[in-house]
């Protein structure tokens, strides 16, 4: 399939659902070559286009999934906050930081990631130099989620399938379709997400595909300024999803009563560098915009959630975490509770 897909593509055809899911369903199952999956995403990422279409995604995304080791929480109602990388913004790990601060609200956040693709720094880099065990098994998580209201999901355990793959995404070095993927590819099946988004373009068609993958309440965001989480040094472009029904509109940090700020402020470092800045953040030590924009995304997770009416409201509900020492307390309950 995987070659007649291919030539679709080039000759500027897009592919149906059921297309997508089986040349995904070869790709994982390890029945293509290497060199059939680098042209296959290759031709994905230069379509004409310039993007691969809501049946591209979901088929893809659905295939994916079947794939996973897949983690249940039995009618646990769980949030995973994400970004889809690549934006090249170099920043601060904002999704993990903001996940601590939204378990700390109350929320159950079920964070799937995966080292760094294309930054220096990705959430599984962030929370190892954190002292968080990486290696969870479904009861893990299960018992972290019961206990902490925090699990994370190392991508490279539960998608083992990604094995094929992974070197020539390293290789090809460009946007592929899973970057996209990656956020939608979740093995405990989330029905809430904050889901950041590189492109503007991006909004309109993950609002279709999430619905299919059974979320039911969401907001996909893009950062005018490039990023891929609300961002603090520019308008946010947001759809909202809630059971079906889809609105747009857009915030700026002034909305809230928060200073816009360059996203230069929010620049991370290393491994190292990143997990010093997540601590300093849920410790009220750093109160500046890297403190800010985890506020932002925390707050907008907190209403997405259902805890709070507006974002604003979630803002609040996420600084009370710092200011009261809890978000920093879930961190340290999270690590320790990881490695025993």
């Amino acid at each position: 399939m995987i070659k007649e897909a291919i030539q679709k593509i080039v000759d500027k055809k897009d592919l149906y659902y059921d297309e997508a899911y089986a040349v995904m369903n070869e790709i994982m199952s390890g029945e293509t070559s290497a060199v059939e999956n680098a042209a296959y995403l290759a031709a994905l990422s230069t379509k004409s286009s310039g993007m691969e279409t809501i049946d591209e995604i979901a088929g893809s995304a659905a295939a994916m999934r079947s794939h996973a080791e897949r983690v249940p929480h039995d009618g646990m109602e769980v949030i995973d906050i994400v970004g889809t990388g690549g934006d090249h913004s170099g920043s601060i790990n904002v999704s993990t930081t903001a996940s601590f601060i939204a378990a700390a609200a109350g929320l159950k956040v079920c964070k799937h990631g995966n080292r760094a693709a294309s930054s220096k720094c990705g959430t599984a880099d962030c929370l190892e130099a954190l002292g968080v065990a990486l290696d969870q098994s479904p009861e893990k998580v299960r018992e972290e989620l019961d206990t902490v209201g925090m699990a994370f999901l190392f991508a490279q355990r539960y998608h083992q399938s990604m094995k094929y793959v992974g070197a020539i995404r390293r290789e090809l070095g460009i946007r592929t379709v899973f970057n996209i993927l990656g956020p939608l590819t979740n093995p405990s099946h989330p029905e809430c997400m904050l889901l950041g988004v590189y492109g503007e373009h991006l909004l309109r068609p993950l609002a279709r595909v999430l619905p299919t993958l059974g979320v039911k309440r969401a907001l996909i965001v893009h950062g005018t300024d490039g990023m891929d989480e609300i961002s603090i040094g520019a308008p946010t472009k947001i759809r909202e999803i809630v059971n079906g029904r889809e609105s747009a509109y857009e915030i700026t940090p002034e909305d809230f009563g928060i200073p816009l700020a360059d996203k230069s402020a929010i620049r991370g470092g290393s491994p190292e560098e990143n997990a010093a800045v997540t601590r300093g953040i849920l410790a009220g030590e750093i109160t500046d915009a890297r403190a800010n924009v985890c506020l932002l995304n925390a707050g907008a997770a907190v209403y997405i959630y259902g805890a709070a009416s507006s974002i604003a409201e979630g803002i609040a509900a996420a600084r009370q975490t710092i200011e009261n020492g809890s978000a920093v307390r879930k961190l340290e309950d999270f690590i320790r509770l990881s490695n025993s």
